[in-house]
């Protein structure tokens, strides 16, 4: 039976700003920064943007981004969001993003720039804007030998072949009902099993829309055969990662802020708890919930946020934060050096020490 559930803190009226005698993983909050200017995404009042920064909370973070390393947008246009980066082959390798609003995977390379790399990425039939609003993928990730995808326009998992681009769809149903449309994704290093969020973003009206068939948002687990089963409902679930010894599962909830999740040996989640106060990541706007995530090798998490990526240590501990002024829906470590971030209309990128969890 699980502990702590996000219902029985609703029930019982339990604040996050009262759990520290009950949850001391909770993150506490930094020294306060300075508040972005006005005018929302970093943009003063007729003036230009401002910088990103890197924020350092705790000197644990020297040994994760080296002191002197500076953040720098690579990509200024040819997004209208960019969302689900994911790093291919080695050092010379390349940056694929999903733009589920074009319905395009872009590839970004230092010599090339930004091209198209699949088109149309998700939704394969001419897109209605009527029902949906983001037909293309989302979230993507390395695993079964291709790409997974969170495919919010078909609603679907979905692998592609890297070498040929064939899609193949896994599951698209959770006891005979349609997805509402997939989100965000991660593998288990230790069991293949596939976690993924299914929130409404890509349909028109979001929560509101008739294509729903779920009356609810919940996280999945999608086993090696291609069972799907259920981990639990959560108010608008986005980012999801897991721990690399395959036993911690983590994932956003809009009304919490970062959930964890023990696991057992066979990926099935026996225990939860709050894990991050959406407040202590989100202190430009507290009432933002998250967006992606990602866990490094170490086990330390990389948390996209309203305003950068909060860097947190497996204990809960905020060490730092990429700051860059707006949305930062999602990051990816490439095997460059750098950690690409997902910033809206562009992209960024920071050296970094920290190393991509990898899977088979």
């Amino acid at each position: 039976m699980k502990t702590l559930s996000r219902r029985m803190m609703l029930a019982n009226g339990i604040s996050l700003a009262g759990m520290s005698a009950i949850a001391p993983a909770l993150a506490q909050q930094p020294p306060a920064a300075p508040p972005a200017p006005a005018g929302g995404r970093g943009q003063g009042r007729g003036g230009p943007p401002q910088p990103p920064v890197i924020e350092r909370f705790d000197p644990a973070l020297d040994a994760l981004i080296d002191s002197t390393a500076k953040v720098e947008r690579i990509v200024n246009e040819g997004f209208q969001w960019c969302e689900g980066p994911v790093w291919i082959g080695g050092a010379d390798g390349y940056l694929l993003c999903s733009d589920p609003r074009l319905n395009i995977i872009f590839q970004w390379t230092p010599k090339g720039g930004l091209q198209p790399w699949m088109n149309p990425s998700g939704l394969q039939t001419p897109v209605d804007p009527a029902i949906y609003r983001e037909a293309g993928t989302n979230g993507l990730t390395l695993g079964r030998g291709g790409i997974m995808a969170a495919d919010s326009g078909t609603r679907a998992i979905v692998r592609i072949d890297i070498a040929t681009k064939q899609r193949t769809v896994i599951a698209d149903r959770f006891e005979g009902k349609r997805f509402n449309s997939p989100n965000d994704l991660c593998v288990s290093p230790t069991t293949g099993a596939i976690y993924f969020t299914d929130p409404p973003y890509g349909l028109t009206n979001i929560q509101a829309s008739p294509l729903r068939e779920m009356d609810y948002t919940g996280v999945f687990k999608l086993a090696p055969d291609n069972t799907v089963s259920l981990i639990g409902r959560y108010q608008m679930p986005n980012g999801v990662g897991i721990s690399p010894d395959g036993r911690t599962l983590y994932h956003t909830d809009g009304n919490i802020g970062w959930v964890a999740h023990t696991l057992d040996a066979q990926g099935n989640s026996v225990s939860e708890r709050p894990f991050i106060d959406r407040v202590a990541q989100n202190f430009a706007n507290p009432k933002a919930s998250g967006d992606g995530l990602k866990v490094d090798s170490a086990g330390n998490l990389w948390l996209s946020g309203d305003s950068g990526i909060g860097i947190f240590n497996p204990q809960g501990q905020r060490l730092g934060r990429i700051r860059i002024f707006g949305s930062a829906p999602n990051c990816e470590f490439g095997a460059d050096g750098h950690l690409y971030i997902a910033g809206g209309t562009g992209i960024y990128r920071v050296p970094v020490k920290a190393k991509k969890l990898t899977v088979t």
